[in-house]
């Protein structure tokens, strides 16, 4: 599939776009597009790319991406195809930050939104009550006059903007003008790597794909992504360890193997190495965190 610019409508009613997508309708492709979106997984999760980011999200994230930031969700099939109540939902509302217009950024009042705004640019995932707040304001948006819309997106960036409860997630530079051929070449090596993962991958398999050598494969991989293709594919399947983590109940040589790892020892070192913890540190410490947001 080739990368794409996505576009949105707005009708004579609305100047910025806001829907739910249900189950097949979150697929997406590596995309961008010129507006800033907010993002609520209400019910799903897997792993994501965003920018030069690669990392899984599950129930109840919230994402903030800057403008033309490349990203893509993939969603576990368990959350596609059910005809339940457990399908998978998730609100997307995509702005452009001149919605309010440049004079209204401009304000003292308005810098930290514009300071937001800026960061946004690498993407950004909201934490704590910030995102249990913003959450719900998504949510209600999708029932609310035009008017009253526009108020509760202003208040759901006021919130974030005020309590800095959020992470930057992409890094400096990553696909800085590249053009729709590279996006292409992206694209396949992103869609290979997620369908093969879990089994051994070779370089030349993957360099054959957009018909280069070994070598020139990851030159070029190195200079569009700023990592190298190695370091990716651990990334991959690191990210798909930590949910595998906290939602199933496999042990972890369980979850090595099927994330790819014939050796466990190496393993749990690729895994500390990436998360600064041992897998069951990881999965103990998401467990306490749980039980203290539950509590709070």
């Amino acid at each position: 599939m080739k990368a794409i610019l996505k576009k949105t409508t707005t009708t004579p009613d609305h100047s910025f776009n806001i829907h739910k997508d249900v189950g097949a309708a979150m697929l997406s492709s590596w995309h961008y597009h010129p507006e800033i979106e907010l993002l609520l997984i209400k019910r799903s999760s897997g792993t994501c790319l965003i920018g030069d980011f690669v990392g899984p999200f599950k129930n109840n994230d919230v994402y903030l991406l800057g403008s033309n930031l490349p990203h893509t969700f993939r969603h576990e099939r368990k959350y596609l195809h059910r005809t339940d109540e457990k399908i998978g939902e998730s609100v997307v509302v995509l702005f452009q930050q001149e919605l309010w217009g440049n004079y209204f950024l401009s304000l003292p009042e308005t810098q930290c939104l514009l300071r937001l705004l800026e960061s946004a640019r690498l993407g950004l995932r909201i934490k704590g009550e910030s995102r249990r707040k913003v959450a719900k304001i998504i949510e209600e948006m999708m029932h609310e006059s035009p008017t009253k819309r526009m108020i509760h997106l202003l208040s759901a960036l006021e919130i974030i903007a005020s309590t800095q409860e959020y992470e930057t997630i992409s890094s400096n530079g990553f696909f800085h003008e590249v053009n729709s051929l590279d996006k292409s070449r992206i694209n396949r090596i992103f869609e290979y790597t997620f369908n093969n993962f879990q089994r051994k991958i070779l370089v030349e398999d993957v360099a054959a794909l957009i018909a280069m050598g070994k070598h020139s494969f990851c030159r070029y991989f190195k200079a569009k992504t700023k990592k190298t293709y190695l370091d990716f594919l651990i990334e991959v399947r690191i990210g798909h360890a930590c949910r595998l983590l906290v939602e199933q109940d496999l042990n972890v040589a369980e979850i090595g193997y099927s994330c790819g790892y014939n050796n466990i020892s190496h393993f749990y070192h690729q895994f500390k190495t990436i998360t600064n913890k041992h897998p069951l540190e990881y999965r103990s410490h998401y467990i306490r965190k749980e039980h203290t947001l539950i509590a709070v």
